[in-house]
């Protein structure tokens, strides 16, 4: 994904990150979205209409607004109506975006439960296993072989032997593969996990909510000064009168108004 696609979607991996806070409604999140994927993946025409450059941002986010009200949660609807709004190189662009939201709720997760470590080496290893076993690698790959049988084999293979987001993720690139080999969905979901694991998270309380556009150029200001990719975590606090605090690790960057007149007494008493 290039140019116009990547910039869209790293505009909504921002907008995900308060969504995926809670580890349950990230999970349930992600799976709304592969089947919102499913979709796209499935209908030629949804795909060119949502993506449509001669259609207005409002149109678009509209059509896929009442496609999707009432099937899937609010949540679900809100982001997939920002990604038709977006801007993408190409209908099957907006595709792998959705499918890309999907898996990092399931990550966001796994690691909201401190098991993103165990599921990027599942992921990892179990590729390494079809690999090397050729009758379980057909039973996967054959595409005469029902979705719902293959969800059955890795069930009964797996369960209870990895984490319920490795099934999930090794069950999606199996039986819903959305036009990839297993092979490489199984390494896009492992480099995903491995890219989350080394992101930097930002703690940023303000007293008012960021808009979008506040996010992203905040955003884009701590991965210039840190020289990586930022998760904000962005916390209402009444206490911060006025600007921000950011701490990322152990670094504190205070910039409230309530910390700057409390400087300012310090000077004036001293």
């Amino acid at each position: 994904m290039r140019g116009i696609s990547r910039a869209s979607l790293a505009e909504l991996e921002q907008q995900l990150v308060p969504l995926t806070a809670n580890a349950e409604n990230a999970a349930a999140l992600g799976d709304e979205l592969f089947t919102v994927a499913g979709l796209l993946a499935s209908q030629a025409a949804l795909r060119r209409a949502l993506t449509d450059p001669s259609r207005s941002a409002d149109a678009r986010s509209g059509l896929a607004t009442a496609l999707l009200n009432g099937r899937v949660s609010e949540t679900t609807v809100s982001l997939v109506a920002a990604a038709a709004a977006a801007r993408w190189s190409g209908p099957g662009d907006l595709t792998d975006a959705v499918e890309q939201l999907a898996a990092g709720a399931i990550i966001a997760s796994a690691d909201a439960q401190s098991r993103l470590d165990e599921l990027e080496d599942e992921l990892f290893r179990f590729g390494r296993v079809v690999a090397s076993q050729p009758e379980l690698r057909m039973a996967l790959t054959n595409p005469f072989v029902p979705a719902d049988a293959k969800r059955d084999l890795l069930t009964q293979l797996l369960a209870g032997k990895v984490t319920p987001e490795g099934l999930r993720l090794i069950t999606q690139a199996a039986a819903s593969p959305l036009g990839r080999s297993l092979d490489v969905s199984l390494e896009n979901y492992a480099q995903l996990a491995a890219r989350r694991r080394e992101l930097l998270v930002a703690e940023v309380r303000v007293a008012v909510a960021l808009t979008d556009q506040q996010r992203r150029r905040l955003a884009a200001t701590l991965a210039t000064a840190y020289g990586h990719q930022v998760l904000l975590n962005v916390v209402l606090d009444p206490r911060v009168t006025g600007g921000m605090t950011v701490r990322v690790g152990d670094e504190l960057v205070d910039g409230s108004v309530a910390t700057r007149l409390a400087e300012a007494r310090r000077k004036l008493a001293s």
